[in-house]
């Protein structure tokens, strides 16, 4: 499901409000996001839970995978394709005893180390960075685009790129080795959501020919 994926949205309620986020999933939907997570750092497990089948009402039609980060129990309540874990979540054993064998399970990784490691595990796919500064993620030092071509040689699963991208340094990304990327704030704080979305996908259609 992942091989042929290329753009990674995140509907995320640091920069949305939640009332907004299934009409922005709409958008993201619309411009050919290949696949949308909920990150809902400040809502409760039953908020989470009420937005994630919003979403899922979107997403499901359009044959577009919704993952759910943090929250393996949500994922497996609300019937979402699969959840996202970071380093310092559940291990990916316990997600994968809570969502069962058939759902997408990544995992965040921020060195070529732990890219490596993490793409050993039971994982579909890896996150790599953050390549630059990003607010999302203000605890972790920006890894910078040098790995990224070494990161693609050593690991055979989809990797997409994350961390401070948008469609301004889109093209050195792409040019450094990326394949895949994730992309948040760019996609959320822009004035036509599904146009921003277009065009990056585009640019990394390009990029694989």
């Amino acid at each position: 499901m992942l091989e042929d994926a290329l753009l990674y949205a995140i509907a995320d309620t640091g920069y949305c409000a939640p009332r907004d986020l299934p009409a922005a999933a709409a958008q993201m939907v619309a411009g050919g996001a290949d696949v949308i997570q909920l990150r809902a750092k400040d809502l409760a497990a039953d908020e989470i839970a009420a937005l994630g089948r919003a979403l899922l009402a979107l997403t499901r039609p359009a044959g577009v995978p919704l993952i759910i980060n943090d929250h393996p129990e949500i994922a497996a309540q609300i019937g979402a394709d699969g959840v996202h874990v970071g380093q310092d979540d559940r291990a990916v054993a316990e997600a994968r005893a809570v969502v069962g064998p058939g759902a997408i399970i990544g995992k965040s990784t921020h060195s070529l180390a732990q890219a490596a490691a993490g793409a050993a595990e039971d994982v579909a796919y890896i996150g790599f960075g953050p390549l630059f500064a990003t607010p999302t993620k203000p605890d972790y030092a920006p890894i910078g685009t040098g790995d990224i071509a070494e990161a693609h040689r050593l690991i055979a699963k989809p990797i997409f790129c994350i961390g401070g991208i948008k469609r301004e340094n889109l093209a050195d990304v792409i040019a450094r080795g990326a394949r895949r990327a994730v992309i948040v704030s760019g996609i959320l704080q822009a004035a036509d959501v599904a146009a921003y979305c277009r065009e990056c996908r585009a640019m990394l259609a390009e990029r694989r020919g």
